[in-house]
């Protein structure tokens, strides 16, 4: 009898993943929050149970009732992720193994350094303390901490790690979804009629590929399998880049370049966004997310054979996420979480 998955957000990232998951014939429940989706989704053998990320009951009795959890619609609630630790338990106190993979994000390695300057600091996933050490109010911390804190109690009966992903480009396969960070920065050019960015510009991220990090997901789930739980203990966080470190600066430089072609914006060259324009971006968050350092080595999945196979970044704005966008129509206000998930 096949794994039971329950997989929380079959979005952007989480549709990709479902691909492999239904490939490898698992069998896999998915929570949703539009009704006009259940069709789509039990069409390709999933079943579809309606619901939103606070609705804890439903969370923690699926959780109950599945083998394997991959959380990939938000790496900021609180509740669901309490509710699937709670469902976690459920199943331990029955005898029964969970395996449990949690999506955060490399904002929670982000500096201040507002375009400055490049920092040398590189995170690698082999050192765990290296995270483990960071400050307590940085994005993501309190909800990896809720993780991080209950793995110890539920160690005999649970197998849980943390995926931590860079900026993620690519468009998804089935609906055409795109990711977050770059097409906001697209976005906002087209609004403002300039590419911008914050500060000078000189902060570096790494990136990866939608459908490279779904791959990923599964080389850590086939390790998780079958690994022991004391070795999934020692270390619960797993980065997944492609190689590729660029600047923001050099992301808008493309950007600008590419629009600049298709006659969107006065000219190629990136400009500094104002303050007053942050709305536009990320908000509050947009330094964090778009000004920042957050460099970062995917050491553990390349020893278990993961390899990047996709695009690189540039290639994929011009081919794929620029053209989708420049068919957009309506007024654009800045990126809202509260739409990212399905």
């Amino acid at each position: 009898m096949p794994f039971s998955v329950f997989l929380i957000g079959p979005g952007f990232i989480g549709g990709e993943l479902l691909d492999h998951l239904l490939e490898e014939n698992y069998a896999v429940t998915a929570l949703v929050r539009r009704h006009s989706a259940v069709a789509e989704f039990t069409k390709l053998g999933v079943k579809a149970v309606i619901g939103t990320l606070d609705d804890g009951r439903l969370i923690r009795g699926q959780v109950a009732a599945s083998d394997i959890v991959f959380h990939t619609a938000s790496s900021d609630h609180l509740l669901s992720v309490q509710s699937v630790l709670d469902g976690i338990r459920t199943r331990a106190e029955q005898g029964l193994m969970t395996y449990y993979i949690h999506t955060s994000g490399a904002s929670l390695l982000a500096d201040k350094a507002a375009g400055r300057y490049m920092d040398n600091v590189i995170y690698d996933d082999e050192r765990p303390s290296q995270i483990d050490t960071l400050r307590l109010d940085a994005p993501h911390r309190q909800i990896d901490l809720e993780i991080v804190g209950a793995r110890q109690a539920l160690a005999k009966f649970a197998k849980i790690a943390i995926m931590i992903p860079p900026v993620i480009y690519g468009v998804s396969t089935r609906e055409k979804r795109l990711s977050i960070q770059l097409p906001t920065h697209i976005r906002y050019s087209l609004k403002h009629g300039y590419v911008g960015q914050v500060g000078s510009g000189l902060s570096v991220w790494g990136y990866i590929h939608v459908k490279d990090l779904a791959r990923g997901y599964m080389t850590l789930l086939h390790w998780m399998e079958r690994s022991s739980t004391d070795e999934v203990l020692e270390n619960p966080y797993f980065f997944c880049e492609n190689g590729e470190e660029l600047s923001w600066g050099d992301c808008a430089a493309e950007i600008g370049r590419l629009l600049a072609i298709e006659g969107r914006i006065d000219g190629p060259e990136p400009q500094t966004v104002p303050f007053e324009n942050y709305n536009d971006l990320f908000g509050e968050s947009t330094v964090a997310i778009a000004g920042s350092n957050a460099r970062n080595r995917a050491n553990r999945l390349r020893k278990l054979g993961w390899r990047p196979l996709e695009k690189n970044t540039f290639i994929s704005l011009a081919e794929d996420e620029i053209p989708l966008i420049l068919e957009e129509t309506g007024e654009f206000y800045g990126y809202r979480s509260d739409l990212s998930h399905d």
